[in-house]
């Protein structure tokens, strides 16, 4: 899947603008260190789902009908 398919709306989506940046001058070690950040990155939006989806669970038991 293109990323333009994912983010047709925000043509300055940070997330675009990576995916279009060339690689070619970047150090494999640049690559390396690029890696592990969007790692952490992924997992601190993995962790932002699951409060999300903990926080809306709890909501719809509160809001339960009987």
């Amino acid at each position: 899947m293109d990323l333009e398919e994912l983010f047709p709306s925000k043509p300055d989506d940070p997330l675009v603008a990576l995916a279009r940046q060339d690689l070619d001058p970047i150090s494999i070690e640049e690559l390396n260190e690029r890696i592990a950040a969007l790692k952490t990155e992924i997992e601190r939006v993995e962790a932002h789902i699951e409060a999300v989806n903990k926080h809306r669970s709890a909501a719809e038991e509160l809001f339960k009908k009987p």
